[in-house]
């Protein structure tokens, strides 16, 4: 590398530093300054199928949101230099929506129905706003291309909202996949908007952590949840249309997992999709006697390898290496599942 670029890497890295740390700043103050508000009007009660026991307010999410579209904000004035100026603009007015969605639904919860429309409307407005070229399945007719990122980005929203369920899952989730998503885009494999987006949601997410600490203080909440489910799908999904496929598989893979084969069961047994449950894998780790910590714990390391994986998938071309990295992947979470769903000794 010459000096030239390292120069610009290392700037570029201290600008993005400074972002981070801007945005877990304004997350912590929002939500130590609003926290008195959330005891009052959304306060989540203990029910059978609760990882909890005592009320709890929610509503961090507020503070994560709040802050990651102040530094986006910020970010673009200091360097307005935004590749695509209207899909960044469409996804914060989709995740201000969502957020207003969340919130409304952890004051006086939502019929399943209305969540959906209103979910599939935010995504239908970042999906319409994407450029025409890009395409992460060519070999798809582009309207169906295009109708199976709506659903799947509907799924991701919701199955990020289905594993928010004990502490610190979400935070041990969103950390190392932002971090990466952010590293990557420093490598240039992700555009400058949508890198000063993953580092915002990064620095964020650092701010609402001691919060939501075991044992928690303070949830995320639907606010925090649906809005985070949509960024990180947009992020994934500009990652998997730079060429990337793999590694934005990778990234969320044990969420994709936990989440879907825990709908599957649930489908295959005839129950209620929307009803509450403790079927998860992190749900049933904790019936089987595991600790909040340790169960965390394993997620974040499986996380920090998954990102790794991802990393390395970027530096080869061969489609054959990156199918097996992502087999990697699968075997790496699966073995993490079946700890999960065994006693533990």
């Amino acid at each position: 590398m010459s000096a030239v670029g390292s120069s610009y890497v290392w700037s570029y890295l201290g600008q993005l530093t400074l972002l981070a740390v801007l945005a877990a700043g304004i997350s912590y103050g929002l939500i130590f300054i609003l926290r008195g508000t959330f005891v009052r009007y959304a306060v989540a009660q203990p029910v059978a199928r609760s990882s909890h026991r005592a009320p709890t307010p929610q509503g961090g999410g507020i503070g994560v949101i709040g802050a990651t579209i102040v530094v986006v904000f910020v970010a673009a004035l200091i360097e307005p230099a935004i590749e695509n100026t209207q899909s960044l603009i469409s996804l914060l007015g989709a995740v201000v929506a969502l957020t207003i969605v969340g919130a409304t639904d952890d004051i006086g919860p939502l019929s399943a129905t209305s969540r959906l429309l209103l979910q599939t409307a935010a995504v239908a407005l970042v999906v319409m706003a994407m450029p025409h070229e890009l395409r992460a399945f060519p070999l798809l007719p582009w309207w169906v291309e295009r109708v199976c990122i709506l659903v799947g980005s509907v799924w991701f929203i919701n199955l990020v909202n289905f594993m928010d369920g004990i502490d610190w899952m979400t935070v041990v989730e969103v950390v190392p996949v932002t971090a990466g998503l952010a590293a990557f885009g420093v490598a240039g494999e992700l555009p400058r908007d949508a890198t000063v987006v993953a580092i915002a949601l990064f620095g964020a997410t650092i701010g609402f952590a001691p919060f939501n600490r075991p044992v928690a203080r303070l949830f995320l909440g639907d606010v925090g949840s649906l809005p985070i489910g949509l960024i990180l799908a947009w992020l994934l999904l500009l990652l998997a249309v730079n060429g990337h496929v793999a590694a934005a598989l990778l990234l969320p893979l044990y969420y994709l997992a936990d989440a879907t084969i825990t709908l599957l069961r649930r489908v295959i047994r005839h129950e209620p999709l929307t009803e509450a449950h403790r079927d998860h894998f992190y749900q049933r780790a904790i019936d089987n006697g595991f600790g909040v910590y340790q169960i965390v714990g394993s997620v974040f390391a499986l996380n920090v390898i998954l990102v790794g994986f991802a990393a390395i998938s970027l530096s080869v071309t061969s489609p054959a290496y990156q199918i097996a990295y992502l087999a990697l992947g699968i075997m790496l979470v699966a073995g993490v599942l079946w700890r999960f769903n065994s006693a533990r000794r």
